[in-house]
């Protein structure tokens, strides 16, 4: 039986969503809500797939694999977390799309272990849109020349760009740098020719500015599962 609570923050959030794609002229489908499962049970995910949804972010490859094995074959799953190197043996072929590559010696080793899987691997670049130190993600400045470094990969496929923005009480404060990472897609989409339609930005905080700026990926926690323990 599902939570009723569960199944209430859902619609909530899927609410939200119409209603912030409705402001900026856009349809509800064109945004894909993506729960982020960081500490979510299998029981819990279980619930969230009677409600209707089969696709969701994992922030740790050690905690995403037992949830892989348990949850039906349907289930699709991204990675939204930092990754290292030495860890993307295990989440190429898991993953439908891994949102978080951000330097070269990455991408290198996700189409290495691509390949010996005979496969393409979909990926997002992301970006440090707010320049913080410590945070992953490369400078925009940066962002033309790694994407042809990896787009020069065999095995690799970049669907757009992911960010994380700086954290602003103000959502007002927030939105120039959504703004800016789908500006950023515009031109590598008008200037050099890439198809980039993915824009991966928005968490429970901030996900409608991050849909009126053309997010088409939102990663919702704690709006869906409330505050984690």
């Amino acid at each position: 039986m599902i939570a009723v609570d569960l199944e209430k923050r859902i619609e909530q959030v899927r609410d939200r969503i119409a209603a912030a794609a409705a402001r900026s002229g856009r349809q509800p489908d064109e945004v894909t809500l993506l729960p982020a499962t960081k500490k979510q049970s299998v029981a819990t995910l279980q619930e969230v797939i009677e409600c209707g949804l089969e696709y969701f972010g994992e922030n740790r490859v050690q905690e995403a694999l037992p949830k892989v094995a348990a949850l039906p074959p349907s289930v699709k799953w991204d990675f939204i977390g930092g990754l290292q190197s030495n860890k993307a043996r295990q989440v190429v072929g898991v993953f439908d799309l891994i949102h978080s590559v951000d330097s070269l010696k990455l991408a290198a080793e996700i189409n290495k272990r691509a390949a010996q899987r005979g496969m393409n691997q979909k990926i997002l670049l992301e970006i440090n849109v707010g320049g913080e130190a410590g945070k992953h993600g490369i400078a925009p400045s940066d962002a033309p020349a790694l994407l042809a470094e990896v787009n020069a990969l065999d095995h690799i496929e970049v669907h757009g760009l992911m960010t994380v923005p700086p954290f602003r009480e103000n959502l007002e404060d927030v939105r120039p740098f959504f703004r800016r990472l789908r500006e950023m897609r515009d031109d590598l989409e008008q200037q050099e020719g890439y198809g980039l339609p993915v824009l991966s930005m928005g968490m429970t905080h901030d996900f409608e500015i991050a849909i009126e700026e053309g997010s088409t990926i939102v990663r919702v926690g704690t709006a869906i599962f409330g505050a984690r323990q």
